[in-house]
C-alpha cells in the first residue's frame, strides 16, 4: 500500500511520534491507522519504561478557571526545568487540568485508591448483581468488570480523554513522554466547583466544560 504523507501525518498527530517512526509503523502494519497507532504506542511504553526511574523534580503548577465556576490546580513534574517551559509541555498541562474540570476524577492512579474502599465498592457490586439474580458463577467475574468501570470514572490516568476519547489520558502522557523525551509525571491536584457539598438545583458544569473544548 503506497503510504502518504498526509497518512504520516495524521499518524504523527494521534500520537506525537517522530515522522519515520510514524511512517515505519504504517509500512509494517501496511497502512492500517489504528494498528500503527498500536506499534507505536507500544514503543511509546518501551520508551516511558527506560525513563521511569529518573527523577521529575521540575515542572509547573497550572490553575485552570472555567467561567467561575469550576478551579483547578494542578502539579505536573518534568526532570528539567528546560522541559517544563517547552510550549509542548505547557500545552499538555493545560489539557490535564481541563480533563479534571470536565470529568472530576477523585485520584491520579489506580494506586492512590484506598484498598477499604475497592473492598467495599466490590461488596455493593456483588451485592447488586446477587439482587439481579445473577448466576453466582459468573458474579466475581462481573463485579471485577464494574471494579474496572469504576478505576475509569474516579482514575485520571484511566480516564478518556475529553478532546480525543480513543486514548485514554496514561496514553496521551506515554506520547508526550516519547516525543519530549524526558520523564513526565502527573503528581497531584485539586479540584473546586461553586456550592459542592451544598443541596442546590442541579447543574452540570462539568459536562458545559467537556462540551466546549471537545
Amino acid at each position: 500500500m503506497n503510504i502518504t504523507a498526509g497518512m504520516v501525518k495524521e499518524l504523527r498527530e494521534k500520537t506525537g511520534a517522530g515522522m519515520m517512526d510514524c511512517k515505519k509503523a504504517l509500512v509494517e502494519t501496511d497502512g492500517d491507522m489504528e494498528k500503527a497507532v498500536e506499534v507505536l504506542r507500544e514503543k511509546g511504553l518501551a520508551a516511558v519504561a527506560k525513563k521511569a526511574g529518573r527523577i521529575a523534580a521540575e515542572g509547573i503548577v497550572e490553575a485552570y478557571i472555567h467561567g467561575g465556576r469550576i478551579g483547578v490546580l494542578l502539579e505536573v513534574n518534568s526532570e528539567t526545568d528546560f522541559v517544563a517551559k517547552n510550549e509542548e509541555f505547557r500545552n499538555f498541562v493545560k489539557d490535564v487540568a481541563m480533563q479534571i474540570a470536565a470529568s472530576n476524577p477523585q485520584y491520579v492512579s489506580r494506586e492512590e485508591v484506598p484498598q477499604d474502599m475497592i473492598e467495599k465498592e466490590r461488596d455493593i457490586l456483588r451485592k447488586q448483581a446477587l439482587n439481579e439474580g445473577k448466576p453466582e458463577k459468573i458474579v466475581d467475574k462481573m463485579v471485577e468488570g464494574r471494579i474496572e468501570k469504576y478505576y475509569k470514572e474516579v482514575c485520571l490516568l484511566e480516564q478518556d480523554f475529553v478532546k480525543d476519547p480513543d486514548m485514554t489520558i496514561q496514553q496521551l502522557l506515554t506520547a508526550k513522554v516519547a516525543k519530549i523525551g524526558e520523564h513526565l509525571s502527573i503528581r497531584r491536584f485539586a479540584r473546586f466547583e461553586v456550592g459542592e457539598g451544598i443541596e442546590k438545583k442541579e447543574e452540570n458544569f462539568a459536562e458545559e466544560v467537556a462540551k466546549q473544548i471537545q
